[in-house]
């Protein structure tokens, strides 16, 4: 199988918040969809790994924000490539608050969602939040951002590696030692072994 082909997979990519015990929080996500019109409901799946995960099976509430072209890396960096255990991503960010209490980006967001979830479903490393949409609104006439031009355009390029081992061509997360364990997951972005290439 050439896992390859998974990323000729069209994505967008969003900022998923929530908050729970007057702490804000929130991740990067790729999988969103509207699942029908009416009533207004969406579907996501989550890293079960993530903090932002557990918040909102305790509060059944979210906010998703549709970044925009115009997203630089260091977004990316702050909502993906580090855990809201030990990081307050909300800090130094431009945001405001929705009806339902939880935190949006403003400044680099086309539109951004409320919504409530309704049911769930457990699929192994991640789980699928259906919910009904609460509240929606269009900030900008910029275009999304998909994965495909977050790979070509906000990405950096890899820097020339000295070391050995394995690279995430994800995130670029170094895994040094001559074996990659098949069950392995990468610190930052989650992502499997599949997605790691052989550096030498």
């Amino acid at each position: 199988m050439n896992n390859l082909a998974m990323f000729k997979m069209s994505y967008g990519l969003y900022v998923l918040s929530a908050r729970a015990n007057d702490k804000d929080n929130g991740c990067i996500i790729n999988t969103a969809m509207q699942i029908t019109d009416t009533p207004k409901q969406i579907i996501i799946a989550v890293n079960k790994q993530n903090l932002t995960h557990d918040m909102i099976m305790q509060t059944k509430m979210f906010n998703l924000s549709l970044l925009d072209q115009r997203t630089p890396f260091s977004v990316f960096q702050n909502f993906g490539f580090q855990s809201g255990r030990t990081a307050e991503k909300f800090k130094n960010t431009v945001m405001k608050r929705s009806e339902n209490g939880i935190a949006y980006l403003t400044d680099t967001t086309n539109a951004y969602l409320s919504a409530k979830v309704i049911a769930t479903l457990d699929v192994g490393t991640h789980t699928l939040f259906i919910a009904e949409v609460t509240e929606a609104e269009v900030l900008s006439d910029q275009e999304s951002v998909t994965y495909t031009y977050y790979q070509s355009h906000i990405k950096p390029a890899p820097k020339k590696e000295t070391k050995k081992g394995w690279r995430c061509k994800i995130c670029g997360y170094v895994y040094e030692g001559e074996e990659l364990p098949e069950d392995y997951i990468c610190p930052i972005c989650k992502h499997g072994a599949s997605d790691f290439e052989r550096i030498e």
